[in-house]
């Protein structure tokens, strides 16, 4: 399937992205889970390879390479530690608001500095009262002379304790086009951060609470207009987040299938391999083609993604069906290795915890499942990809 899909570029990339995982973030991954708090300084590290600007145009500092570039990227760190693959990809949807809606002032301040590892976005819309419910949203902005002040707070934040800039959807006026999006660079005087709170994975990911009293900001970091809120909050869910989640649940899917794997192959039953049994094998490769489909499902929509073409249908079932499938693996897995994979010897617990965590965002799969029923019946309201074409289309990179 890669060759299909990927050129000798993403393989390059790849081989540097698996060598810093197994060479950084895998010595790192006990202290995580022991420690269960936010890793900033490997987080750091990481941003400083480059790899948050993998889908920032050359033209602003970035990698210029793609989607389909960034799912490598994700992959290949989830694979060794779900927590900072979570990390670069909520880092993107940070980017994404920049790219699409920010201003060529916006674009050139903050882009390379993206780019370079000497800022990590987010993007910040979830409200406790409203969940995933956008329009339910009651933070509010208010134009006061050349500023906005800033009221309310959101939660489930990517990157809450280790952001530099939030994009921040809010309330200026009622109705759908009453939200509108800003820059808040986190050393606002009325910001700050509540408590990290203990999660069930995904240790050394923040994902918290940012809150917002009479917080100041210039009105030069509205991005676009007032009332573009809702197209910053949905396209980046649409274009980005369900890209980045499934490679999230993509490298650790894969993860699942090849601990299991050298776990069948190591562990005697019987005087033989576990693997030599007909009962495993069969859950095994049951496993393998779940992976096998499930990254089909990725790749196909971000190669579609990177050439410009519809894909918000491709996109939401990649993933549906990369969650999905990662968590019956990850079911199938503790089933083949019982009582051994409850202990924290052994990588299986932690990973079926952390593909829990990609279940909810960017839409639980009812969610995706309610969209893709909109496409069967015709009654969707458009594509984002579509619309936004000419901004996520891949640079030109020389054939090789």
């Amino acid at each position: 399937m890669d060759p299909y899909f990927t050129s000798k570029r993403h393989e390059e990339l790849r081989e540097r992205v698996r060598e810093f995982a197994l060479r950084e973030v895998a010595p790192r991954v006990a202290g995580m889970e022991a420690g269960r708090s936010v890793c900033v300084d490997l987080s750091r590290l990481i941003a400083r390879q480059g790899w948050i600007g993998v889908t920032i145009p050359r033209a602003y500092g970035g990698m210029g390479e793609g989607h389909l570039a960034k799912t490598v990227v994700i992959e290949e760190l989830s694979r060794v530690s779900g927590a900072m693959g979570a990390m670069v990809q909520a880092s993107q949807l940070g980017v994404a608001k920049i790219v699409h809606f920010g201003d060529e002032e916006q674009k050139k301040t903050w882009l390379p500095a993206v780019a370079a590892g000497e800022c990590l976005p987010t993007i910040a819309v979830t409200e406790p009262q409203s969940g995933g419910h956008v329009l339910g949203m009651e933070s509010t902005a208010v134009r006061e002379g050349d500023e906005y002040v800033l009221n309310g707070s959101k939660v489930y934040v990517g990157n809450s304790h280790v952001g530099d800039l939030h994009g921040v959807v809010v309330r200026t006026g009622p109705g759908s086009r009453g939200l509108s999006a800003f820059l808040v660079e986190s050393d606002r005087p009325g910001f700050s951060v509540g408590p990290q709170q203990p999660a069930m994975g995904l240790h050394g990911f923040s994902f918290g609470e940012l809150r917002f009293e009479d917080c100041r900001i210039p009105a030069s970091n509205l991005l676009g207009r007032e009332g573009d809120g809702l197209a910053v909050a949905y396209s980046s869910s649409v274009l980005y987040g369900r890209a980045n989640l499934t490679a999230v649940s993509l490298g650790i899917h894969r993860a699942i299938v090849e601990e299991t794997a050298r776990f069948c192959a190591g562990r005697e039953r019987y005087g033989a391999p576990l693997a030599d049994l007909a009962p495993v094998k069969l859950k095994l490769g049951q496993m393998n083609s779940r992976l096998m489909t499930a990254r089909l499902a990725a790749y196909h929509a971000v190669h579609l993604l990177d050439h410009g073409l519809p894909c918000d249908a491709e996109l939401i079932n990649a993933k549906l069906v990369n969650v999905e499938y990662a968590l019956d693996s990850a079911r199938e897995a503790m089933e083949i290795h019982a009582a051994a994979g409850l202990f924290t010897d052994r990588p299986i617990e932690r990973l079926l915890r952390d593909a829990h965590h990609i279940f909810a965002p960017a839409g639980t799969s009812d969610v995706q499942r309610l969209r893709l029923a909109e496409f069967a019946l015709g009654t969707d309201k458009g594509q984002w990809s579509r619309r936004l074409s000419d901004v996520v289309r891949r640079e030109p990179v020389p054939v090789s």
